[in-house]
């Protein structure tokens, strides 16, 4: 069968790999010129299954209330103007803010993460591909008690799920991260998730689409601008770009906050907005700070990655649309409070800025599978987390379209639920 796949970022490469291991002829359409250029190109680094509590939970709200008008915020809504479905999205996300429905999510969540994880370990296990990985696990640390007291509920749900949490005092979390040494007097204590993982997402999805080419035949057709999708009936047709008419057997939408965009025409209605992310690069040569354990710091709602011979350190939401602008008031923030929590932990007066837009769900589960069109899927809506579940996306598509059952139940996870 032949299968287009739109968009090249982690969560479409990977998609294309298992469809083409599959024994179909894929092709993937994308508008920059290589595949992880968008929201995958310098992301926090964290194959993170411990972060699959929704955002939507009971404790968001106070939170929210508490951030309003604060520019140093860990999430800030800029929504000026009116925007029918980002209102729509909004309620919605309120609707799932209740301890029912936050259990549900996270269940949902760490299906897709958990199975996800396996399939990375494989892949790498089968092709040797090598991204800077590190299999430390990641560590989360609090300062403030009332929020490591949620935490350590929220870790016990987890557990229940089958996620490996160890709740760990501030001396364990030094011990397991020296670097956190310094900052030992503040920490009320720390959760560790010893399977998860790290690594340069950008480097992973490059390299996966030239193994895809290489090995799978994959054609990866860049520098085209997706259009529209030409519908016929009860199915797609062909993806319309500006260099003419793409046609295959079967399609699988993979463009995150895009999707949406490109499927409303079709009357498809997805409730994804953009929440833009940032993240800065810092070289770590002659600094002997940074951490070696990849490290959340829960009250910023900041990751810390080490690639390398560099320091990734992501964090903020920004619900701005779909404007990519690099605030330098936000970036400096995430580096001014690095620079706090590890000293010499890089050349901070280095530090490269990025940002990118991540496709959020109201319930922070992805949007994974079938359509009313008989030929299109859907592989989108990850958040913050299309690193961690790339591959277990990808191979559930590639299941679906080939007529398997997936190896996890995809109850939940379709656009039907909405």
């Amino acid at each position: 069968m032949k299968v287009i796949v739109v968009g090249a970022g982690v969560v479409g490469t990977a998609a294309a790999w298992y469809l083409a291991e599959a024994g179909h002829q894929v092709t993937v359409v994308e508008r920059r010129e290589g595949a992880g250029l968008e929201t995958s190109f310098a992301n926090g680094g964290q194959i993170s299954a411990c972060h699959a509590e929704p955002w939507a939970n009971p404790s968001v709200l106070p939170n929210m209330l508490k951030w309003l008008g604060r520019e140093d915020a860990p999430l800030i809504f800029r929504w000026r103007r009116w925007d029918p479905a980002l209102w729509a999205w909004g309620l919605r996300f309120l609707v799932n803010c209740t301890p029912w429905r936050a259990r549900i999510n996270t269940e949902r969540t760490l299906r897709v993460a958990l199975y996800s994880r396996r399939c990375l370990q494989e892949l790498r296990a089968a092709t040797g591909l090598e991204y800077d990985q590190r299999t430390a696990g990641i560590l989360h640390v609090y300062r403030d008690p009332k929020e490591f007291a949620h935490a350590c509920a929220a870790a016990a749900v987890m557990r229940r799920h089958g996620l490996d949490r160890r709740v760990q005092t501030p001396e364990q979390c030094v011990a397991i991260e020296p670097a956190l040494a310094a900052a030992r007097h503040c920490l009320a204590g720390g959760i560790h998730t010893p399977e998860d993982e790290s690594g340069d997402a950008h480097k992973f999805t490059q390299r996966l689409a030239a193994l895809a080419s290489e090995r799978r035949g994959v054609e990866f057709v860049t520098c085209t601008r997706v259009d529209g999708l030409e519908k016929d009936g009860d199915r797609i047709a062909a993806v319309l770009t500006d260099r003419g008419r793409l046609t295959a057997d079967a399609y699988v939408v993979a463009m995150g906050c895009w999707s949406p965009l490109l499927l409303r025409p079709l009357g498809l209605n997805l409730p994804i907005v953009p929440a833009k992310g940032y993240s800065i690069t810092v070289p770590i040569a002659g600094h002997a700070g940074a951490p070696q354990v990849s490290i959340t710091d829960d009250e910023h709602k900041m990751v810390f990655s080490r690639l390398g011979d560099r320091l990734r350190v992501a964090g903020t939401a920004e619900m701005a649309g779909w404007d990519p602008t690099l605030v330098e008031l936000r970036w400096r923030v995430i580096l001014e409070r690095a620079r706090t929590l590890f000293p010499d932990g890089g050349d901070w007066s280095q530090a490269e800025p990025w940002a990118g837009l991540r496709p959020v769900t109201p319930d922070s589960v992805p949007v994974l599978g079938a359509t009313p069109l008989k030929n299109l899927w859907l592989n989108t809506g990850h958040g913050t987390l299309g690193w961690t579940m790339s591959c277990g996306s990808g191979r559930v598509i590639a299941d679906l379209v080939s007529g398997r059952k997936p190896e996890i139940s995809v109850a939940g996870l379709g656009m039907e639920r909405f």
